[in-house]
């Protein structure tokens, strides 16, 4: 089984280019399956079952969806083989742009929109540049040239990214796309054992910890003060 794995921030358009792209991949004979983990509510299970793709959803409450991921991994990897999938996808939104679910030797996917600002791929982090491909969507909507200025700013964080645009509508793009999700060599029994791309953020703060009291008297732990010296 080949694992993927897909990530970026909310609404940029990863479900829906997912199912464009499994569209394309079960033309070939392949069997894949979805496992969304989010943070409190998602119906996007259900545009999966109806299009007849196994998934499993998982909900991260109030852990970050990046860190439920980790947490949980291996175990998704091991329905997926039980269910014999030949492809097993797994989308995750990185709230914070500062985790990500990205693993070593398995192909890393971000999603990122044209519309999110022509600044917003300097602003996230480990989602956008470590990843192998970074799918751009919602070109439709913006001109040629603001096409390729967010193109250029996202080759400029991630030199090393493929850069591709798909349309999660019309699914323009995606059979392209489709083509490199699956590899036989890239064949996977477990995922124990190997390691993140990027670490999660280093230390703890009170506030993750439940501290809701505002004050410096309460912050323990990994605390970062603004400098707001006279200039």
């Amino acid at each position: 089984m080949n694992l993927v794995t897909f990530s970026g921030p909310p609404s940029s358009g990863k479900t829906a280019v997912i199912l464009k792209t499994i569209e394309a991949i079960q033309q070939r004979g392949l069997k894949v399956g979805v496992v969304k983990f989010d943070c409190l509510y998602t119906d996007d299970d259900e545009l999966y079952r109806k299009a007849g793709v196994p998934v499993k959803k998982g909900l991260s409450g109030s852990l970050c969806p990046d860190h439920y991921f980790v947490s949980n991994i291996e175990e998704v990897v091991q329905w997926g083989r039980e269910r014999d999938l030949d492809l097993l996808i797994t989308e995750s939104a990185g709230l914070c742009n500062r985790c990500s679910p990205y693993i070593k030797d398995i192909k890393a996917i971000c999603v990122i929109d044209n519309l999110s600002g022509i600044n917003t791929p300097k602003k996230i982090g480990p989602m956008l540049k470590t990843a192998d491909i970074v799918v751009i969507t919602k070109g439709d909507i913006v001109s040629q040239a603001e096409r390729e200025v967010f193109a250029s700013r996202v080759s400029t964080v991630n030199p090393d990214a493929m850069v591709m645009n798909v349309n999660g509508l019309t699914g323009q793009g995606a059979f392209e796309f489709s083509t490199l999700l699956y590899d036989e060599e890239d064949h996977i029994d477990t995922v124990t054992g190997k390691k993140l791309r990027f670490s999660m953020p280093s230390a703890m703060c009170s506030y993750c910890l439940g501290e809701t009291r505002i004050g410096e008297e309460h912050q323990l732990g990994n605390v970062r003060k603004i400098e707001l010296g006279d200039e």
